[in-house]
């Protein structure tokens, strides 16, 4: 790359660190990438650090040492999720939304890359001091909400299947119960898509008894996995607490009433703002 003035650089390095979370970056790199000092990096560096914590863009993490260098950590302040989550509630409380078995219509609200992109950062800073390998979601509806998680934590997406598909050779299959149907379902994951041992964070769209997400868990034991979290976009909180098959979970959203004569429903921001 061509020597650059010290605004061109600083648009460039930032665009640099946004592009790549949670990667660690070392001041020879940028030195060499920029044809600069690193004392003269280092000033630049400070400069896109004050302005990541103060917009809260972010947190720019120094390591100092020979293998040092600096990681950008994607993070939302909680007063502007908590804002974020309140206009979210507020659309997912259209009368039109609610489906028959006290669900919601959220296909449509999953498809926009604004809101995954904030849920992403959300879930990033809800888990941002666990040590994760891998995220784990079930298809369908999970996969937007897990892939925009993954890319503010730079991590790798497993997509658990109801069904095995021939195209992703063995696969390891249980059977469990789903908690708000009783019926017992199935669920596959091939074994090549998940290392042995990996600490994985569990991202669902929406959880009722938790059934589904139980089921996950107990297929991680097959692989030897661990659970470093689990992460769900809205909760329901119709169901008792002696129904709830998990405690341990951070919700951004509980549906806390919903009446099926007149489709009104009562949407508010989840235990991650109240705990």
């Amino acid at each position: 790359m061509k020597k650059l003035k010290r605004s061109s650089r600083l648009v460039e390095m930032t665009q640099y660190l946004l592009a790549r979370p949670h990667t660690l970056i070392s001041l020879t790199a940028f030195a060499d990438r920029y044809q600069s000092a690193k004392s003269s990096i280092s000033e630049d560096l400070a400069i896109i650090k004050e302005v990541f914590e103060e917009e809260g863009i972010g947190e720019l993490h120094t390591l100092a040492g020979a293998a040092g260098g600096v990681k950008y950590m994607p993070m939302m302040r909680e007063s502007l999720a908590l804002e974020i989550m309140k206009e979210i509630c507020k659309k997912l409380e259209q009368p039109d939304r609610v489906l028959p078995g006290g669900y919601l219509y959220m296909t449509d609200m999953l498809g926009q890359p604004d809101l995954l992109a904030d849920v992403g950062r959300m879930f990033a800073t809800a888990f941002a001091d666990r040590k994760i390998d891998v995220i784990m979601t079930v298809e369908t509806k999970g996969i937007p909400l897990a892939y925009a998680t993954a890319a503010c934590l730079n991590i790798p997406v497993v997509i658990v299947r109801r069904d095995n598909k021939v195209t992703e050779g063995s696969a390891v299959s249980i059977n469990y119960v789903s908690g708000s149907t009783k019926r017992i379902q199935t669920m596959s994951l091939a074994r090549r898509a998940l290392k042995e041992q990996s600490r994985v964070l569990i991202i669902d769209d929406f959880m009722k008894a938790g059934g589904t997400i139980q089921g996950m868990m107990d297929l991680l034991y097959e692989f030897k996995a661990t659970v470093a979290g689990v992460g769900v976009f809205v909760e329901s909180g119709e169901v008792e607490m002696e129904e709830r098959l998990l405690e341990d979970y951070i919700s951004l959203a509980k549906l806390t009433a919903v009446d099926m004569k007149t489709k009104q429903t009562t949407i508010i921001p989840g235990n991650y703002f109240t705990s």
